[in-house]
C-alpha cells in the first residue's frame, strides 16, 4: 500500500487534480486543522482546486512518510507568503487508508510556534 501518501501530497503540490482524486475514496473525510471537515471526495477536490492555486509563493516540503498497516503519517512543512514573506507551518497528517488502499480520511494537525 505504500506510495499512495506520497501521490496524493505530489498532486496537491502539483495541483493535479486527477491524480489526487485517484488517490482517494468516494467517501473519503478530511478534517482540517480547525475542524473543518470535508467530505466526500467530489466536494474535497473543489475545496482544494480553489484554495491551493491561489495561495502566494506555495510550497510542500515532505520530511517523512510511514505507513504501518492501514494508517499512514506524514511530517510536512507548507509555506506560503504573507504580507510578502514566507510563512512556513509545520503539520502531520494522519491518513486512514480502506481495504483496496486508498485514502479514506485525512487528518490534519498544525504545530504552533510559541
Amino acid at each position: 500500500m505504500t506510495g499512495i501518501v506520497e501521490r496524493y501530497l505530489e498532486a496537491v503540490v502539483g495541483h493535479d487534480w486527477e491524480a489526487l482524486t485517484s488517490c482517494l475514496a468516494e467517501d473519503v473525510v478530511r478534517v482540517g486543522p480547525f475542524g473543518d471537515a470535508y467530505t466526500p471526495r467530489d466536494p474535497y477536490v473543489a475545496f482544494l482546486a480553489g484554495l491551493m492555486p491561489g495561495l502566494p509563493g506555495y510550497s510542500m516540503r515532505v520530511d517523512r512518510v510511514t505507513y504501518a498497516g492501514n494508517r499512514a503519517f506524514a511530517e510536512l512543512s507548507e509555506t506560503v507568503e504573507v504580507d510578502g514573506a514566507p510563512l512556513e507551518t509545520p503539520e502531520a497528517l494522519v491518513f486512514d487508508l480502506d481495504d483496496e488502499g486508498l485514502i479514506a480520511r485525512i487528518g490534519i494537525y498544525i504545530q504552533r510556534r510559541g
